[in-house]
């Protein structure tokens, strides 16, 4: 079911600063910021070799990742994303392991404009998993 790792997503507190960190520090190739607002976030996406990081910055006061911020000032890992090849088979099996997806269940446009969920960090090892359509 599960496949390739899509990408890491850090919070980070000053999306502007992160992005000139990878792209001036490291050398890395980074996009242009992206409002998401379906999902309370600005994106920024650094491409590297074998897979890709993503920067979340909050976007609106009621941003989960202004949550997650509250919590850890300095950012940090938000969430692994991997690709599956069917995202309502993948969900069902999921589902009927024990697994908990998060919100209403049903797919929503993720950053990349393809379908993705996002299940418990509890079911997880305390890290939260977006799946994403391949």
């Amino acid at each position: 079911m599960i496949g390739r790792l899509n990408h890491v997503a850090i919070a980070v507190p000053d999306l502007a600063a992160a992005s000139a960190l990878y792209r001036d520090t490291l050398g890395a190739t980074v996009s242009e910021p992206v409002d998401q607002p379906e999902h309370g976030v600005t994106t920024v996406f650094i491409d590297l070799p074998n897979t890709k990081i993503e920067l979340l910055g909050a976007l609106g006061a009621d941003s989960p990742i202004g949550k997650f911020l509250a919590r850890n000032p300095d950012g940090g890992i938000h969430h692994l994303c991997y690709e599956v090849d069917d995202i309502l088979a993948a969900r069902d099996s999921l589902k009927a392991a024990g697994a908990r997806v998060l919100g209403s269940g049903e797919p929503r446009p993720g950053a990349h404009g393809k379908p993705v969920l996002f299940l418990h960090p509890k079911d997880f090892n305390g890290t939260l998993v977006e799946l994403e359509q391949a």
